[in-house]
């Protein structure tokens, strides 16, 4: 975790948070699934005027109703209170009620007009025999509203079949004109501007869309675990605010720099400027976006004024990219280390030493004779696996020290090396880990047995040091960085198994039948590429004597 005085935002606490329950009532059709959807009142506190699925905030009442209530056998208490608090506030705001009489048979229009919606629900439900059906309640989703907000739930989206022979009518206080809708229609409107939907029912819309049936989707939540779970972080994209959940790639950086939900930080790339991501951090990124490179090279600055600066890769020899870098560090810059010696991360080494007034030592791992031409690199000084890089400085309360410690990790290249910022649990990572997609594997030089090793080690460091971001060569910083690194290591090997798989069904293909084969769901064009990973791949499966 980042030491606090390295934070560029003081600390605050965001609003707390409120349990609430909300409901998907489907429906099939022949056009497939819809959803009932409600308008909220144009004076309400939270979202005015956005279409929303019924629901509310959980009352202590209830928790007391579990008796009045079916249940599944699986069905944790915690979910029977949520399931009962969404029964409820379906038949307040919208005159629709899951419940069944003694007999089995759901309550039908006439059941539900002799109720009043204002007055004690469960009491009601109680004096009439009908029995409340929490077992037909199932999670989908766990929301948690962003931590930015003043009004802020922790709220489960729930599902559940629309009972039959009734019709949604809406209190005309808190919800008005519900409608049923296919999810796909809903957000093609809110995307036209005529359906204001806000951030968690768009992407619960954008899942809910991809399933045929009710049954489907009932059948997907059986486990009674949420199929996600997620508190969203907002930055600023081309100056409008822009919401993320976890798995997408701005989430990490936005949870390094603004923990507390500040919208304050700009996420558009750019090559002019650095970006501050701590104080004693900044990153500037190099203007060579592709194919291979994504938005391009970064390029990272550890230490601050009092302490000069560590350069890690310098990038590409590109003059205006390395003037930008030394203007960054006020031509104090330290030590210049490069994580490899590909030609997008060592050749600014040289001539962004020849900046500086004292020539800082340029750091790393020479090539290896596997490496391609284009790749060699000699350093003035070769690190050492767990060697410490130190910088230290006056802060207001003392000496500030500045700490990575190189690891050595073979895999993307013979010589790379990430290192870790120890006071403050972040990893420099390099190409070893990329956001947003995943590194070549290019032998001789690189090597999958290795690669994998390094991950390993990677892995174990999080745990050594409390790693817990990834400041990577190629996109945003990543967050969670164990679970990252595990991620990364499980799609590496499902990729190796459906490599097996093809080699052992086409045991006389090329190289272009299998990558075709095994790279199915990659864009075309990108198998080329693909093909140097199918090769290390093949090197490792063959090594190991799982190709037969």
């Amino acid at each position: 975790m980042p030491r606090p005085s390295q934070q560029l935002h003081p600390h605050r606490d965001p609003a707390p948070l409120r349990p609430a329950a909300t409901v998907l009532l489907l429906r099939d059709t022949p056009q497939g699934i819809e959803v009932l959807m409600t308008r909220r009142s144009m004076a309400a506190s939270f979202a005015p005027g956005a279409y929303v699925f019924p629901g509310g905030g959980i009352d202590a009442a209830d928790a007391r109703a579990h008796a009045q209530s079916t249940r599944r056998a699986t069905q944790s208490d915690l979910h029977l209170t949520q399931a009962i608090a969404a029964i409820r506030e379906s038949f307040e705001e919208l005159g629709v009620l899951l419940a069944r009489h003694a007999d089995g048979s759901h309550v039908n229009t006439a059941d539900i007009a002799s109720l009043d919606r204002k007055a004690p629900f469960a009491a009601q439900c109680r004096e009439r025999g009908l029995t409340l059906a929490g077992d037909e309640v199932f999670v989908l989703a766990h929301w948690i509203t962003d931590r930015d907000l003043p009004r802020r739930f922790d709220v489960p989206f729930l599902v559940a079949r629309m009972p039959e022979g009734q019709s949604p009518v809406a209190d005309e206080a808190e919800q008005f004109e519900p409608v049923w809708v296919r999810p796909a229609e809903a957000l093609a409107r809110h995307k036209a501007g005529g359906f204001f939907i806000i951030f968690p029912t768009i992407r619960t819309l954008e899942r809910l869309q991809h399933h045929a049936s009710v049954d489907a989707v009932l059948a997907a939540c059986a486990s009674e675990v949420p199929l996600w779970t997620s508190c969203p972080r907002a930055g600023l994209l081309a100056g409008k605010e822009a919401r993320y959940m976890e798995h997408e790639a701005p989430y990490g950086e936005l949870a390094l720099i603004c923990p507390d939900g500040q919208i304050v930080h700009a996420l558009d790339w750019q090559n002019a400027q650095p970006v501050a991501l701590l104080r004693n951090l900044m990153r500037l990124t190099a203007p060579n976006p592709g194919v291979m490179t994504g938005p391009g090279t970064n390029s990272y600055l550890v230490g601050d004024p009092d302490s000069g600066y560590i350069a890690i890769d310098p990038g590409p020899d590109d003059h205006e990219h390395l003037q930008r870098l030394w203007h960054a560090a006020g031509g104090d810059i330290r030590m210049i280390v490069c994580t490899h010696s590909h030609p997008d991360h060592s050749p600014g080494a040289k001539p962004l030493q020849a900046l500086c007034r004292a020539a800082p030592p340029i750091l790393g791992l020479a090539s290896a004779p596997t490496a391609r031409s284009a790749s060699a690199f000699t350093p003035d000084r070769e690190l050492t696996h767990h060697e410490l890089l130190t910088l230290t400085g006056k802060g207001p309360d003392g000496d500030v020290t500045h700490t990575l410690k190189v690891i050595h990790t073979p895999g993307h290249a013979a010589n790379h090396l990430c290192l870790v910022m120890l006071e403050d649990g972040l990893l420099f990572s390099g190409d070893h880990i990329l956001n947003g997609s995943t590194t070549v594997i290019d032998p001789p030089d690189g090597d999958m047995n290795a690669y994998l090793e390094s991950l390993d080690a990677l892995s174990a460091a999080c745990d050594e040091h409390g790693i817990e971001f990834i400041a990577p060569a190629h996109g945003y910083v990543l967050g969670q960085a164990k679970a990252a690194i595990a991620g990364l290591k499980a799609h590496r090997l499902k990729r190796e198994a459906k490599i097996i798989g093809v080699m052992q069904a086409q045991p006389d293909g090329t190289l272009d039948d299998w990558v075709a084969a095994a790279y199915d769901d990659v864009d075309a064009r990108i198998w080329p590429v693909a093909k140097r990973s199918l090769l290390a791949h093949i090197d490792r499966v063959r090594g190991l004597g799982l190709a037969h």
